[in-house]
């Protein structure tokens, strides 16, 4: 099925590229998600009509994300959570607790935006967690999660 982009998607192309993709990913990921508008004439048209419009939004989308990382990158959080006596938290920090830890530091961040790879994390120690913002947009944060033993 060929489409148009509206926006830039990972790994297919950025704004107005028309591509071929496999049917199923264009009627239930691109165009609901209003990421694509399937390539016909009169759609091609009105996108060409709307093409600036388009390209402000992801101007201002590129500009809000890049402010964004700016406070992000490098960012030091340290979270401390009941933990055994080798340091083996009782349970994890995962994406929800990050993003709630750092959303009350005062920067806004989504569970969303998250990448761990490897899962929550359920040992104490210091770690580089990924920060995906905008499809080009990456930041960096260094989590440092304490064990806290019982008495």
């Amino acid at each position: 099925m060929e489409v148009i982009l509206l926006e830039k998607v990972d790994r297919l192309g950025t704004l107005g590229d028309k591509v071929n993709v496999k049917s199923g990913f264009a009627r239930n990921f691109l165009l609901p998600q209003g990421k694509a508008t399937s390539a016909t004439a009169e759609n091609l048209e009105a996108f060409e009509a709307r093409r600036a419009e388009l390209e402000k939004q992801a101007a201002d989308a590129l500009a809000a994300a890049e402010a964004r990382k700016a406070k992000l990158d490098g960012m030091e959080v340290t979270i401390t959570v009941r933990a055994g006596n080798e340091g083996k938290l009782f349970g994890s920090v995962g994406p929800v607790d990050l993003a709630e830890h750092v959303t009350a530091l005062g920067t806004e961040l989504a569970k969303r935006e998250i990448r761990m790879p490897h899962g929550a994390i359920r040992q104490a120690g210091e770690y580089d967690i990924a920060v995906h913002l905008l499809t080009d947009v990456d930041a960096t944060l260094k989590l440092t999660v304490i064990g806290q033993e019982e008495e």
